[in-house]
């Protein structure tokens, strides 16, 4: 494994990181058997830093499960979870979210621990109107943080703001080739890095669109340019590429997955990607942002939608609709619908309450895209007609 320096204290932590949003499940549930197998392979691979977060569902209790099975890989590892901001309206929830966290976890102390989803400078001031800088500080003396740093989903200008508005010991943004000039995007990077702070990139793949999902137009792009047929291979070495990025989190849910990705992790030094590859790249990008109509990465922090719908897998059939053609994108519609399971709720079953909006890290006018999702795939009658075939089957 490839390990890079935390500029603030001299930690060494390894290129890879194991993101824990999308543990992998059994029926519904984190499979816990599974989970174990993939960190233990990880942390054997030199992979030492571990990020979840209070609101990823079970991932805190499966971690702290495991390390309860496992009692070296606590030690092995650097352990990184959030604090849920919008849930914070109170000083005495910042006590009550780290302590829960810590109990899942079944440890009193976060190494890494993230003020999560910061959208604005705005957002900041208010929880430093309850006080949180203070909090930081008791917690740190008590040696239940260790580092604090935040995670950004907002606007390009705010970003700097935020970098100056606290002493951070590091920061977490989303970065990949189609997002250069998304949130904090490039001169977000190197502005971090300018300050002397490690960064932490989440969703080097864009939640799988420039791995299993890349449009057949893009895949072709990389082909003629003589690149191997791997393009999660090339998404993360684009990332690495920039010696200002400290250390890419990729969520693995399967033991190929961990070895590969370490793999890459082993050789993707920075400034290391070849001309070809780089233009490559760019003709990818232009290729793939034609497919791909709403930047939805599938986290699910809009979820649970009031009325039902499925409002990830309406806009991942949406886009395949156009990165594979309408009739795969159709396919998926159905299914996301859930007809398939009897229980059907489609795009033209969102009333615009809006209680998605706030939620999504993408700023993505959910609504308004639930709209062309119907627009495109929900053919007249389709909802009726599913609902009927159910129910005839039911009987």
């Amino acid at each position: 494994m490839q390990f890079r320096t935390d500029p603030t204290d001299g930690n060494k932590l390894s290129a890879l990181g194991f993101g824990c949003m999308r543990l992998p499940t059994t029926a519904g549930k984190i499979d816990l058997a599974a989970t174990e197998k993939l960190l233990r392979l990880a942390v054997d691979r030199g992979i030492n830093y571990l990020d979840t977060a209070y609101i990823y569902h079970g991932s805190e209790q499966a971690l702290g499960e495991v390390f309860a099975r496992n009692l070296d890989l606590r030690e092995r590892v650097n352990l990184a979870t959030k604090l849920p901001t919008p849930r914070c309206e109170a000083a005495d929830d910042f006590d009550r979210y780290l302590q829960a966290s810590q109990t899942r976890l079944g440890t009193d102390r976060i190494d890494y621990y993230l003020v999560h989803n910061l959208t604005s400078a705005q957002s900041w001031r208010r929880l430093a109107s309850l006080g949180i800088e203070a909090w930081i500080a008791r917690q740190k003396a008590a040696g239940r943080i260790v580092r604090i740093g935040f995670s950004y989903h907002g606007p390009e200008a705010d970003f700097p703001v935020l970098l100056d508005a606290y002493d951070w010991d590091f920061c977490q943004i989303q970065y990949n080739y189609l997002n250069e000039h998304y949130q904090a995007g490039t001169a977000g990077l190197v502005a971090a890095a300018e300050r002397g702070l490690p960064v932490f990139v989440m969703e080097p793949l864009l939640g799988g669109k420039l791995a299993a999902e890349l449009p057949a137009d893009a895949q072709a792009i990389l082909a003629d340019a003589g690149i191997p047929a791997d393009p999660v291979r090339l998404a993360l070495r684009w990332v690495w590429d920039h010696p200002e990025v400290t250390m890419v989190l990729s969520g693995m849910n399967a033991l190929s997955q961990v070895s590969e990705n370490a793999d890459t992790a082993c050789e993707a030094l920075p400034n290391a990607l070849t001309s070809a590859e780089r233009q490559a790249v760019e003709l990818a990008r232009a290729s793939i942002a034609e497919s791909y109509k709403v930047p939805c990465t599938g986290c699910g922090y809009c979820m649970p939608c009031p009325k039902g719908v499925n409002i990830p897998s309406c806009f991942a059939a949406y886009n395949a609709s156009f990165a594979h053609g309408w009739y795969q994108g159709m396919q998926q519609y159905v299914t996301a619908s859930g007809a398939m399971v009897g229980d059907a709720h489609f795009a033209s079953d969102c009333v615009q309450c809006g209680a998605c909006v706030s939620k999504c890290p993408q700023h993505i006018d959910i609504p308004g895209s639930l709209a062309s999702v119907k627009r495109r795939l929900q053919v007249p009658g389709l909802p009726a007609f599913i609902r009927l075939g159910t129910r005839l089957i039911s009987r």
